[in-house]
């Protein structure tokens, strides 16, 4: 079973302390996470305010300091967040990356499809970020296949809701993103109501229209909700998980940090009857 530590996203320290944003910190992480059972680490890089973070040399950066600690395989964001003025563009950081073997990163996302990227709030009946559009149209998508095959770096399907699962297979049918594929079936709770909701029901209508015959591994995730709640669900449905506290703060276990988080999900899949997988596996997994 593949742990993916989503070590920082654009979390801020009011819910958790322990949020990295340096790269130094987010490096250290990394490697923590690599010692409690993660083999893939997500990051966003991050100013030392916090704030979005978006230039070739912080990752590249990041990435030198990530590789100097540990064999762990590294996923950084596109940056929708800090860079979206031409969504074409956002593949520049990484392609850039990819052209130095020491900074080229083993995976970047796709998400494959446009949502409204809002929170809303029952007590006050009101929506935040209510004009925010993440907008990823489809010419753009095949545009992020085609760059990505170029750089040989492998493409994460993130998935936020059906539509976006059948645009992936899609994609997978056209050539454009090779066997075997990966796709993180991006669940949402609490506040965050675009993707499906982060239950065995939700996990359900995102997996049940992978595409048949493909060579393919899939892993759950959720934004603004408990992921531990349905690790032994993804493990038993022969899934993959990725936590971190990028996507939740996890307050209730009082506030932990990363590799805590990750030891939790190691642990229960285990439990569930399933091996943690190394770098090496996720590697033959994922067809790197």
């Amino acid at each position: 079973m593949i742990i993916e530590a989503r070590i920082n996203e654009y979390a801020m320290r009011q819910d958790n302390p322990h949020v990295p944003w340096t790269p130094d910190e987010i490096a250290e992480t990394a490697a923590r996470c690599r010692e409690a059972g993660a083999s893939i680490v997500h990051f966003h890089a991050r100013k030392p305010d916090g704030s979005p973070e978006h230039s070739v040399q912080v990752y590249a950066e990041i990435i030198r300091k990530i590789r100097a600690k540990s064999d762990i395989l590294i996923h950084p964001t596109l940056g929708w967040f800090s860079n979206d003025e031409d969504p074409i563009a956002r593949t520049t950081c990484v392609t850039t990356l990819a052209k130095d073997p020491a900074t080229k990163p083993d995976f970047a996302p796709i998400d494959t499809g446009t949502i409204n990227l809002d929170a809303y709030d029952p007590a006050t009946q009101t929506f935040s970020h209510a004009d925010r559009v993440y907008k990823n149209r489809t010419d753009t998508l095949e545009r992020y296949a085609r760059d990505f095959r170029a750089a040989g770096i492998k493409p994460i399907m993130v998935c936020w809701s059906v539509g976006f699962v059948r645009r992936a297979a899609a994609l997978i049918d056209m050539g454009l993103v090779e066997e075997p594929t990966y796709f993180l079936m991006n669940m949402t709770d609490g506040h965050w109501i675009t993707g499906h909701p982060g239950t065995a029901a939700g996990l359900e209508s995102l997996t049940r229209f992978l595409p048949e015959g493909r060579r393919l591994e899939w892993a759950s995730n959720v934004v603004g909700g408990d992921l531990l709640k349905l690790t032994t669900l993804s493990a038993e449905c022969g899934g993959h998980i990725a936590p971190g506290i990028g996507d939740y703060p996890y307050r209730e276990l009082g506030s932990p940090s990363n590799e805590e988080v990750v030891h939790r999900a190691a642990t229960m899949a285990r439990q569930a009857g399933r091996e943690v997988a190394s770098v090496q596996d996720t590697r033959e997994l994922l067809g790197l």
